[in-house]
């Protein structure tokens, strides 16, 4: 259903590196590298993020309420994104933790341009 999801950044090359590097288990890598987006993914018919400077050239910003949600699998791919994610340079939104008993597990942060990004595990 989901074709890709796109969060503008301030540096492509440092946001393409820091998801490249952060989604790098599983299994993505850059599928089309541009003057201004950069496609990451496992292959041209799965679900892809792409980063980019904005079409209209003014400053990339957050969007409040928006969010991307990653799910490794497992309580501990939560926790291992988390910390993986924070080496890489983004901050702390929520530590990872139980949220709703036995339905819901994750953890928040925001990359270097302030996009919130959650890691969750259901079940």
């Amino acid at each position: 259903m989901i074709s890709y999801a796109t969060l503008g950044v301030s540096d492509l090359e440092k946001a393409a590196s820091f998801y490249e590097q952060l989604l790098g288990d599983f299994g993505v890598k850059r599928l089309v590298n541009m003057d201004r987006i950069v496609f990451i993914g496992k292959d041209m018919k799965s679900p892809m993020l792409a980063v980019c400077i904005p079409f209209d050239e003014q400053p990339s910003h957050p969007g409040n309420g928006n969010m991307l949600a990653f799910a490794p699998g497992s309580k501990e791919g939560v926790d291992a994104l988390y910390k993986k994610a924070i080496e890489l340079g983004a901050s702390c939104d929520g530590e990872p933790g139980q949220r709703i008993p036995d339905v819901f597990y994750g953890a928040y942060v925001r990359d270097a341009d302030g996009n919130k990004i959650c890691f969750n595990h259901f079940g």
